[in-house]
């Protein structure tokens, strides 16, 4: 009778459904007690008596519903006002969204000129936004290599390629800024475009001694291979090249009436650089930590997400499918072995800890002393190398690439040799699978970035040992280093061009033969050795490595950002042949979400430890009297005291109170009330987050509920 009605009368139909709905959502407690009383037993209504004792009765609680379904039909009838919620927001099927759509069409014409033109002129605007965003995607660098590279094998080893780019687009943005405000300003005065004029230092300020610099090796007969060797080392004729700090030696440029003071600019744009990257790594961080934090459950939720969230669908490869299965089901044996080992742990008598115990620190012990060898090894081999390249008497075989490459290819030794003796040496110490994955990695960071800090420390001890008083009066070694930041950029180059051959190397040389071997030989050991596998954190840690020498050595070679875009460009079609045609993808599982922040986080880390050296060479190593900028100051960092000088008086005076305490107390008390105030706001998230969670357990256990009351009642039935 009543789909008779609906048939005769489409309206009557749509309001006898909205009356049908508010009948079952909408009780009334005094007509329909009986069923009120029946959902009084829910969960969840009993969950919410118990933690808001004001709800007294179902009235009570299905206020809130009345409020909303109110809402909801005065939207749909058209009166009441206009929504302040898009109307995704809203509880409402597609054709009721629609008519609503058209219900505020049709009122559109009732509002002024001025709210037309407005909200026109936002609708245009939001579309020529999404506009721009989606003709952007089409030009994205590496767009369609990465989506097959996506669909083949996975969001985790498509989210390294989309680091590697990341990393692409960054030293880009780093090597256009340097080039703007530093090389640029300085070729067009050398070139006598503008007028200007070159540092120079009085007999008052340094020693004549001090301000001696000549570049050897490009002066009588030189050979073809020593112009390899330059072009590998940085040496004889790049030296004085734009590429290193020797050859900034100009001091203002007049632009008319304005002067561009190149010594500023020059530590103004490292300090930029080191700022922009920082920012745009912890943007690009944050949004990573959120998805990490929202997805830090408990372990059988972690479980539920492996079972029924796991799987990948942008992989379309057969065999990138079946790898995909033996990660799942590897990650699963992980999780299990991981409660066995917690249950084992738990489980331990009091003699069983102290062995472990013991165990670990003899184990950290021999971590130590490997640590020590590879610093060590660097140090001696740095030494050595810096002995041989200043000594005056050079024979044929110490001036080849050999002593030039020297604490290059021992620090490549050492972060080969560490992480393997790292991984037998975790298999002892009985931590879970997940630990034993990040201390290893951890320990490797260490390694990698460590070594490059020892390297410079090794540089700088040797920069600042003086024998005698005209030493002590340049205040470095003058002898062996007359431009001292320019041998730094040296290292720095070297260490650089020196990854990009290892990699290159490793990759033709080692996983192509490889790649024969296992699939046209028929020997069982070749076979047993398989395919190198394609491990997503060795390679973030290899490129993490070459960024941080790109950051430490962009202040004394300026143009390394140049060379490192141009070497992880042709880096990432090196390991995309090799993904493709030598390697097999790694079988420990990585999901996008998590390798995201993990490598933004490794990458961080290099950054920070990056800002070390550099702060540490502009306000301790006194600069070099011979060349770059800053040979009128003690320090680099002195041209901001010099520049503060010169301001007026008022602005000097307002800069001298921001750096007072009478500012900086206020300032930091303000700060730590801004922290109070976002921690006590992320624990209310925080609380909210849980009550959801709370509140879908709830319903869970309300459709358990009435799906039992159901079969009940079809059994008395």
């Amino acid at each position: 009778m009543s789909w008779a009605r609906a048939a005769q009368d489409p309206g009557n139909s749509g309001r006898e459904e909205e009356e049908g709905r508010q009948e079952v959502f909408l009780f009334d407690p005094q007509s329909a007690s009986p069923t009120v009383a029946f959902l009084q037993e829910l969960p969840s209504f009993q969950s919410m008596r118990r933690r808001k004792p004001s709800i007294k009765s179902s009235q009570d609680y299905y206020s809130l519903v009345r409020v909303t379904s109110g809402e909801t039909n005065n939207l749909l009838d058209g009166v009441g006002p206009s929504p302040t919620r898009p109307l995704r927001e809203y509880a409402l099927t597609i054709a009721e969204k629609r008519r609503l759509r058209d219900i505020q069409e049709a009122n559109r014409k009732y509002l002024s000129g001025w709210n037309q033109w407005r909200q026109s002129s936002k609708k245009s605007l939001k579309r020529i936004v999404e506009d721009t965003k989606e003709l952007s995607s089409y030009l994205e660098l590496w767009r369609h290599d990465i989506h097959s590279i996506e669909g083949k094998f996975g969001t985790g080893i498509q989210s390294y390629f989309s680091f590697l780019r990341f990393l692409v687009i960054l030293n880009l943005v780093i090597f256009l800024l340097v080039f703007s405000f530093i090389t640029l300003p300085s070729a067009v005065f050398r070139h006598g475009i503008v007028n200007g004029s070159y540092v120079k230092v009085s007999p008052q300020e340094a020693d004549t001694h001090c301000t001696i610099y000549e570049v050897t090796g490009t002066k009588g007969l030189i050979y073809f291979y020593n112009y390899i060797i330059d072009l590998l080392s940085g040496t004889g004729f790049l030296e004085m090249t734009s590429l290193f700090y020797g050859y900034y030696t100009v001091d203002a440029i007049h632009l008319g009436r304005l002067t561009y003071q190149v010594p500023l600019a020059y530590l103004l744009t490292t300090m930029t650089y080191l700022s922009l990257s920082f920012l745009w790594i912890v943007k690009r961080a944050v949004e990573g930590f959120k998805q990490s934090l929202v997805c830090s459950d408990d372990r059988f939720q972690s479980y539920c997400n492996k079972i029924f969230a796991g799987w990948d669908f942008c992989i379309t490869d057969v065999n990138a499918a079946r790898l995909k299965h033996c990660s799942l089901h590897y990650e699963l044996k992980t999780d299990l072995e991981e409660e066995r080992l917690r249950q084992r742990v738990a489980e331990r008598t009091a003699k069983e800890k102290i062995r472990i115990y013991c165990l670990r620190i003899f184990l950290n012990a021999v971590v130590l002393a490997v640590l020590s060898a590879c610093f060590y090894s660097i140090y001696r081999a740095t030494v050595y190398s810096q002995e041989i390249i200043s000594s005056d008497n050079k024979t044929r075989f110490e001036d080849n690439l050999l002593v030039q490459y020297l604490p290059s290819m021992v620090i490549t030794m050492a972060n080969f040799i560490a992480p393997l003796i790292f991984s037998m040496i975790i298999k002892l110490e009985d931590y879970s699978p997940g630990f034993e994955i990040r201390l290893t990695l951890m320990r490797c960071v260490f390694v990698r970035l460590a070594n490059i800090g020892v390297l410079l420390a090794s540089l700088w001890i040797r920069i600042k040992s003086c024998a005698d008083e005209k030493c002590e009066a340049c205040g470095y070694n003058y002898q062996v280093y007359p431009c001292w930041e320019s041998r730094v950029g040296q290292e720095m180059y070297k260490l650089m061009i020196f990854d990009f051959i290892i990699i290159f190397a490793v990759t033709v040389f080692i996983d192509f033969p490889r790649k024969l071997m296992v699939t046209h030989c028929s020997v069982k050991a070749f076979r047993w050795c398989g395919l190198q596998e394609f491990a997503i954190p060795d390679n973030v840690l290899e490129i993490v490595y070459g960024q941080t020498i790109c950051w430490i050595g962009t202040f004394y070679c300026p143009l390394l950002p140049a060379i490192a875009t141009i070497k992880y460009f042709i880096v990432f079609y090196i390991k995309k042949v090799s993904l493709m045609h030598t390697c097999k993808p790694s079988t420990r599982p990585f999901r996008a979400s998590s390798s995201n922040f993990f490598f933004l986080v490794v990458l961080l880390i290099g950054l920070i430890l990056a800002f070390i050296p550099v702060g540490l060479s502009m306000t301790r190593i006194p600069s070099s009297k011979a060349c770059g900028p800053f040979v009128t100051f003690e320090h680099s960092w002195d041209i901001l005291h010099h520049t503060v000088s010169q301001f007026p008086d008022v602005l000097r005076a307002v800069l001298d109170g921001l750096a007072s305490e009478a500012f900086a107390v206020p300032f930091f008390i303000l700060i730590c009330l801004v922290l109070f105030y976002l921690m006590a706001l992320a624990g209310a998230h925080k609380r909210v987050v849980n009550q959801l969670r709370e509140q879908l357990v709830m319903e869970s256990r309300d459709k358990l509920f009435l799906i039992r009351k159901l079969t009940e009642a079809q059994r008395l039935g």
